[in-house]
């Protein structure tokens, strides 16, 4: 029962500490892709939380060695040239193509999490006309958005480097995600040590090949074909 007890300690402090980080990022972006609903409780707080700016060329450097590579990149290509759509529904859908993913220049013996979340491309909403989806006005103001932890994390850079990494049990929803908004995954690689720090742990990959049109029905009659 302790074990059980210090478990759920474990996971409510990582998901904490998680909620911290992206609130951290989110105020180091120039503007959000998208409107916030709630605003920070406590204005103190953000302004203590606000990362000082990195100078160090040791940490670019580091931050630099660091890859990422889309191994699948073919196939999302292959879909891309069509319009990629995904379905979305209120259970939640695995993604199609999913994310295949290989990381090197992490250190062996350091432990790191990954973390998948998926952010508007603009602020658009989109609908398909003509043959081809268009901008047809402004999104609707979305929730901030969630993040899928990695089962594997913390993990050690070898661990991770080892393997192909996929998200496979990432599902989209459409509690969060909007019907016909243009959207994209991003993967963030972090060092489980500098989770409460600024520095040259924090890594953010994406691939333009992987942005889609969120949809409950397919539109483009041609996607369908890329599964053929």
């Amino acid at each position: 029962m302790q074990c059980l007890r210090r478990t759920c300690l474990y996971f409510k402090f990582l998901f904490a500490v998680i909620e911290l980080y992206f609130f951290l990022i989110s105020a180091d972006r120039e503007a959000p892709a998208h409107t916030l609903l709630f605003a920070p409780t406590c204005d103190m707080t953000q302004r203590m939380l606000v990362p000082p700016p990195v100078h160090s060329e040791a940490a670019k450097l580091h931050r630099d060695e660091v890859k990422m590579e889309l191994e699948n990149s073919a196939l999302w290509k292959q879909f891309s040239s069509q319009g990629t759509e995904m379905i979305i529904t209120k259970k939640g859908r695995r993604m199609f193509p999913g994310l295949r993913l290989k990381l090197s220049g992490l250190n062996p013996s350091f432990r790191y999490i990954l973390l998948l979340d998926i952010v508007p491309v603009d602020n658009s909403r989109y609908r398909f006309q003509g043959g081809g989806w268009q901008a047809v006005g402004a999104a609707e103001a979305r929730l901030p958005d969630r993040a899928f932890i990695h089962p594997d994390s913390p993990a050690t850079g070898a661990h991770w480097q080892s393997r192909t990494i996929s998200f496979h049990y990432a599902k989209l929803t459409n509690n969060t995600l909007d019907t016909q908004g243009h959207v994209c995954p991003r993967v963030h690689v972090i060092e489980a040590r500098d989770m409460l720090r600024w520095g040259g742990g924090q890594h953010t990959f994406v691939f333009p090949e992987t942005q889609f049109i969120t949809v409950t029905a397919y539109q483009n009659s041609k996607v369908p074909l890329c599964f053929i």
